[in-house]
């Protein structure tokens, strides 16, 4: 947690700006369909992650993801997919569609069956203030999460 921390702290905004977590161009809905389909292939689920380059918190859960105690737990048990919501002006429909309610902060997910079904979203902000949990209250969250999807 503390190293996930001082590099956060290091690398300052200007960092994130260099690689957008999320492409704000691409088509979400087509993502989606090409994460369920690698999931089916991997019988795991997909995590949909909606967020947005300007949000902090944002950013803290895309780096998570990438390393620290949440990487491998994330690779090994879903397949994701980053949802771009612009500033609440985007793919708003799909996140309504899952049942997420962004109103309650984001990042936020829906998990999705190899189906296509959801098996659980966020539904009070849990991963809104990704920046206070720290690298160990987002893996246990995930933990938690890979648990109950199972």
């Amino acid at each position: 947690m503390l190293a996930l921390g001082l590099v956060l702290a290091v690398a300052g905004a200007g960092a994130f700006a260099a690689t957008p977590a999320y492409d704000e161009a691409a088509d979400a809905k087509a993502q989606i369909r090409a994460g369920l389909a690698e999931a089916r292939r991997a019988n795991v689920p997909v995590l949909v992650v909606f967020g947005a380059n300007w949000c902090p918190d944002c950013r803290v859960l895309d780096l998570s993801f990438k390393e620290g105690a949440s990487a491998r737990l994330i690779r090994e048990h879903f397949r994701v997919v980053k949802v771009d919501v612009g500033r609440f002006d985007r793919n708003v429909d799909i996140a309504r569609a899952y049942g997420v309610p962004l109103k309650q902060g984001i990042p936020a997910v829906a998990v999705l069956s190899p189906s296509g079904q959801v098996v659980y979203t966020t539904k009070s902000g849990e991963l809104a203030d990704a920046r206070s949990l720290g690298d160990q209250g987002i893996h246990d969250f995930f933990t938690k999460v890979a648990a109950k999807t199972r």
